[in-house]
């Protein structure tokens, strides 16, 4: 361990959204992942659940001090081919929760088949119930776009219907965040003026990997563009590395939901 990753650590550990989205959470999972984001080096910048716990992850957060850690839920997910009525159900239910940043999966397939008006719709009506009440981060599932083109397209489409971040990946699939994607969405982000986050997410469980991103963000959009409110680490297995460089190895492995 040396005093410059156990530096880069801590910082990570500010920008993380520790996650878990597993089909057999219970409200017990969800206090211990609370617990664990008030971390010995700082609390991360949000938790990631579904959105029948998010009124016990806002809560559990208060009662342990952790106000300032958001509550994240994602909706649309993880195929991003739900009923725009099912979706914004979704939302309203989360919003009312209390949650405070919806993670919107983005109608990939459809992007795929050549159809770029569904996508942007949806994220159109889910920026307009978000409205001065929650961040909007959409998923955009480059894993399954796999073409550079059709990255840059549906950070384009996301980017321009409204979205606040742009994120990698459910988590949910083979191939999650890369750096190529994170390139090209970093680049978008850039053209838009850099008044758009970024967010990584799936397959990151070391401080190396996360670096990785971290790097790319500063390289294209400044290392002053780096915070919480613009670049977020969405994964589930990282805390324990980034503890661990620190110097305070919790001890345990993450539960699978990224």
């Amino acid at each position: 361990m040396t005093e410059l990753n156990a530096a880069l650590a801590r910082r990570i550990v500010g920008l993380l959204d520790l996650t878990s989205l597993n089909d057999d959470d219970s409200d017990e999972r969800i206090v211990a992942l609370c617990e664990r984001a008030l971390t010995p080096v700082g609390p991360t910048a949000a938790v990631c659940v579904h959105v029948p716990f998010v009124a016990l992850a806002r809560r559990t957060l208060d009662k342990l001090g952790g106000a300032q850690v958001k509550v994240a839920t994602v909706v649309n997910f993880p195929s991003g081919a739900n009923e725009p009525s099912a979706v914004l159900a979704e939302v309203r239910a989360a919003l009312a929760a209390g949650a405070d940043e919806i993670d919107l999966v983005f109608p990939q397939r459809a992007l795929r088949d050549g159809d770029t008006v569904t996508g942007p719709a949806l994220v159109r009506a889910v920026k307009e119930l978000c409205a001065k009440k929650a961040l909007l981060k959409v998923i955009l599932e480059t894993g399954e776009l796999k073409d550079g083109g059709l990255i840059r397209r549906a950070s384009e489409l996301a980017i321009g219907a409204g979205a606040d971040f742009i994120k990698t990946s459910t988590g949910k699939v083979p191939v999650n965040a890369t750096p190529e994607a994170a390139q090209i969405m970093l680049e978008v982000i850039a053209e838009a003026g850099g008044r758009v986050g970024f967010k990584p997410a799936g397959g990151m469980k070391t401080l190396a990997e996360a670096a990785v991103y971290l790097q790319l963000a500063e390289h294209i959009l400044g290392a002053d563009w780096v915070s919480p409110a613009h670049l977020r680490f969405g994964a589930s297995s990282l805390l324990s590395d980034l503890l661990a460089h620190s110097g305070h190895g919790d001890g345990q492995t993450a539960e699978g939901g990224y």
